[in-house]
């Protein structure tokens, strides 16, 4: 394709104008001052300096230090400042003017009063984790939760509200894994070809703070049924050297070192991230089945056990150039590799209608060697003008992924008295290359209207090129490998998605609103290349988005949202390659796939308390077509899992999410989510429907004792849930962890123990014409993590 390529041009020319705009003259004058709180006298670090012509055009700014203090370069001429900081009243000073024989002008302390006017977006600080609250997001930072310390990013998620990750993995938003991730608001290769599953290969210790958008506005790309979580990377822009390093010990083996550092000298501000992880992750699961054909039942008992020991690697560098406060370019780059094997033994104990009739066993072994480079380099620039929140954003990012896996599969037979069969034996191998390019440009633009209102618009263009490259061999009797029929191809995957939105907000009286619409044009092709199989997908979609907020009062506000969103189908859900890992049980993508499309309506309500803060919402999401992989077993007992196109679904729910301080050293965290979901798959199978109605619970207790030490509790509640084809049984386990400070505050030592009891385990029953299936696994283990951290300029 040579779209991208073009594109890559376009983009490069659009910062290269964006930077020579930038470049203006050197200023030849200088503003000087401090900015403290009148009330504390503390320095109010970060205010925001505006300076302005007597004709209110703004010249120059720039934000306050750590100390306070601001120094701004300036051309010639008679100009006043307006000093601005989030929840105190602005200053505006008389006109002051720098010439030739005055360069230099020092407005002294400017002292700022707290101001009692209420706030577009209310901030609830805890000692666990900081939340904010907006019009169509909640942000959690997630520095100060203990549970997250040597785990991963799939350890962070598994700790917020309405979030949920189940044992391999996957993550699911109020009970619903169609979730878009991305990670610095943008697509990356940790979610593209494993699924959210990749997430385990990002270091905790690397993540700022999470974005959880349950009804995403015409902002966001409309992908994702269930919300957006937006993963945001560390990164620091404080004048000096700043940084922290962080290393873990665990067990099972779990040995890592993580580090952020920056260094900002005047108008550049370098950065760097290095986290490296050796780990060990043994696993279980369990199977029995029961397949009924011609007046028999054929009944399966299956145990399997491996491990996947690892090391991963990943690196972040790239700076930040200030042509001032207000225009600001950044580039970056970020590599990762992982390098993995993989060892699993599995045994097949085979029956005839009862289990006093054994059949004999098989017993086979997966050998899988992986190699995961993968590398993204983002360029970004932001424009601010004068007026408060006025603001120019482009982003150009260019995502490569490659994942080599080489699998050799031994599968031994024995008779009923043990013997062996060895006409029965298997040695089959899986080669599977898959690659990716993915070419991102954005541009997003916001403009203030009136003292409240605001309007924003953006467009979107995103082409992505997968390929995988596929052969699954069987040995003869010769001892040759041929490749199986149907399993020897090169899958292609190509999708170019072009989006443009338009935002309008503002406020009146107690009253907020946001209306928007987003339109986004599909274009989707799969090809099998060997065989000429082409199926080409094209088609435009609007998608229109509202939210509405009133403010009974300062303590008290309700929210109604409504958005559509869409699934479309990826790699994972349309490629035939076939895994083969597991003899009895197959899992692929289906090529005749069609999006689904989801319209959700959400009520919410925020209730702030002398001790404690409550948090509700009531939701509702209507699907078309919902994909779910379904279950079907041959009359050999051989199982095939692939996704189709249901119905549909409709699900509503309520959530409450609450904290509460009953003692200044006890912090409670609570968030319950009760969920009722009616799914229809008549169209499959005409008793694939199924009526559920679960829920989650998550409790948080967290202490603060003398002597710097934290003490944190965490039971987590999953309760059972019933799918088109069965049910997922619940689960229940404790995190406990404790820190101690050291090092004059400046390091800390942080115990882990996550799954305390070793019970967080999927369980699960599936049903069909023809079959009967239950299972039980376990691929995350109870986890013990030794941390200690250290600030190296707190």
């Amino acid at each position: 394709m040579h779209r991208p390529k073009s594109l890559l041009r376009y983009c490069l020319a659009v910062f290269a104008l964006f930077l020579f705009e930038s470049s203006t003259a050197f200023s030849q004058g200088k503003l000087r001052g401090m900015v403290q709180d009148q009330t504390s006298k503390q320095a109010l670090p970060f205010s925001s300096v505006a300076v302005y012509s007597e004709r209110d055009s703004l010249i120059g700014g720039g934000i306050t230090e750590d100390n306070g203090s601001f120094s701004i370069d300036l051309p010639l001429g008679r100009f006043y400042a307006l000093v601005e900081f989030m929840g105190f009243d602005s200053f505006k000073s008389s006109v002051f003017e720098l010439s030739r024989a005055n360069a230099n002008v020092n407005l002294g302390t400017v002292t700022l009063q707290a101001s009692d006017q209420k706030l577009d977006e209310v901030v609830v600080q805890g000692e666990k984790t900081l939340m904010e609250l907006s019009l169509d997001k909640r942000i959690f930072n997630v520095g100060k939760d203990l549970a997250n310390a040597g785990g991963t990013a799939t350890d962070i998620l598994m700790n917020l509200p309405s979030v949920a990750v189940d044992t391999e993995g996957n993550v699911s938003l109020r009970g619903s894994t169609n979730v878009r991730i991305l990670i610095d608001g943008k697509p990356s290769g940790l979610v593209s070809f494993k699924g959210s599953a990749g997430l385990r290969q990002l270091q905790a210790n690397m993540v700022e703070r999470v974005e959880v958008i349950t009804n995403p506005s015409a902002r966001y790309e409309a992908e994702g049924m269930a919300g957006v979580i937006n993963i945001i990377l560390k990164k620091d822009s404080n004048q000096g050297f700043n940084g922290s390093f962080e290393v873990i010990a665990g067990t099972p083996l779990n040995l890592g070192f993580s580090t952020n550092l920056n260094y900002r000298k005047n108008r550049i501000n370098w950065f760097i991230n290095y986290s490296f992880a050796r780990r060990y992750q043994p696993y279980v699961s369990e199977q029995y089945q029961e397949v009924y054909e011609n007046g028999e039942t054929l009944i399966l008992s299956q145990a399997n056990a491996g491990e996947l020991r690892g090391w991963n690697n990943s690196i972040r560098g790239g700076l930040d150039y200030f042509f001032s406060e207000q225009s600001i370019f950044t580039a970056s780059y970020l590599w990762r590799r992982t390098d993995g094997r993989r060892i699993t033994e599995i045994r097949y104990d085979d029956y005839l209608n009862s289990l006093d009739n054994f059949q004999g066993y098989s017993l086979r072994r997966q050998d899988e060697k992986e190699k995961e480079p993968n590398s993204e380099i983002a360029l970004n620039y932001k424009r601010t003008f004068g007026q408060k929140g006025h603001e120019l954003t482009a982003n150009f990012t260019y995502l490569n992924y490659w994942e080599n896996s080489d699998q050799l599969f031994t599968e031994y037979r024995f008779d009923t008295n043990g013997q062996p069969a060895p006409e029965e034996d298997l040695v089959q191998t899986s080669l599977n290359d898959e690659f990716e390019n993915q070419y991102l440009f954005q541009l997003d633009y916001v403009k203030p209207i009136g003292s409240e209102g605001k309007f924003e618009t953006g467009l979107r263009t995103s082409f992505r090129d997968m390929e995988n490259d596929f052969i699954v061999s069987e040995e003869n009797e010769s001892g040759e490998l041929v490749p199986l029929p149907g399993l020897d191809n090169i899958f292609l995957y190509n999708e170019n998605i072009l989006a443009a939105y338009g935002i309008i907000g503002n406020k009146t009286g107690d009253w907020t609103y946001q209306a928007g619409l987003r339109v986004e044009h599909t274009d989707v092709e799969t090809i099998l290349a060997e065989t000429n199989e082409r199926n080409p997908r094209n088609y435009t979609n609007l998608f229109p988005s509202a939210h509405l907020t009133y403010n009974v009062s300062k303590e008290n506000a309700f929210q109604l949202s409504y958005s559509r969103r869409v699934r479309r189908p990826v790699y994972n859900d349309l490629s035939p390659y076939v895994t083969f890992s597991d003899q009895r049980n197959f899992f692929s993508g289906n090529p005749d796939l069609d999006p689904e499309f989801t319209d959700a309506f959400e009520l919410g309500h925020i209730k702030y308390f002398e001790k404690g803060t409550l948090f509700s919402t009531a939701y509702f999401r209507n699907t078309v077509d919902k994909i779910e992989r379904i279950r079907t077993v041959n009359e050999e007992g051989f199982a095939t899992t692939l996704p189709y196109n249901l119905n549909g679904e409709k699900s509503f729910g309520l959530e409450f999410s609450a904290d509460y301080r009953p003692k200044d050293w006890w912090k409670l965290d609570l968030n319950l989510n009760f969920f009722h979901a009616n799914i229809d798959g008549s169209n499959i199978q005409s008793d694939f429907e199924a009526r559920t109605t679960s829920f989650l619970a998550r409790q948080t207790s967290r202490f603060t004792l003398d002597g710097g030490w934290d003490l944190q509790l965490r039971a987590n509640y999953d309760a059972r849930q019933k799918t088109a084809q069965g049910v997922r049984k619940g689960i229940f386990f404790i995190d406990l962890s404790a820190s101690k400070q050291i090092m004059q505050e400046r390091g800390r030592l942080i115990l882990t123990a996550n799954d305390i009891f070793n019970s967080r385990r999927n369980r699960y029953i599936i049903e069909g014409e023809n079959f009967f299936t239950e299972g039980d696994s376990q691929f995350i283990r109870r986890q013990i993590n030794l941390t200690f951290s250290y600030q190296i300029n707190p």
